[in-house]
């Protein structure tokens, strides 16, 4: 039996996650952490937060994310493909600053927009 913390929404639920039993999660208050339980244990997915380095903005980096959850154990890799990359302002929220990342089928998106500077 495995417990967690479910991250879902911020009530935090205290889940037991019955690994023998084909996964079967009590302690959630919803759907959601029932479905987030088990996918924890068999497919831990994330979505990734970062900052990116802007050429001739107001600000020197820009805030990104992937647009959609990758696997956990891909996230170093993901941070990784932004190593060296640097936009040239202005950015607009929502442009797509690295496509694919990793083979997932996720972008990388700007979360600001970012204007001259």
């Amino acid at each position: 039996m495995k417990e967690l913390i479910c991250i879902v929404c911020p009530k935090g639920c205290r889940l037991q996650v019955d690994e023998e039993n084909g996964y079967a999660v009590t302690g959630n208050g919803c759907a959601r952490g029932a479905a987030y339980g088990k996918a924890e244990l068999t497919n831990p997915t994330r979505v990734v937060t970062s900052t990116v380095a802007v050429a001739g903005g107001v600000h020197p980096r820009c805030p990104v994310k992937t647009d959609r959850a990758i696997p956990k154990a891909l996230m170093a890799r993901a941070v990784a493909c932004l190593d060296g990359l640097k936009l040239q302002a202005p950015v607009a929220l929502g442009q797509v600053v690295v496509e694919d990342v990793c083979g997932t089928g996720a972008r990388f998106v700007a979360t600001r927009n970012l204007p001259r500077g």
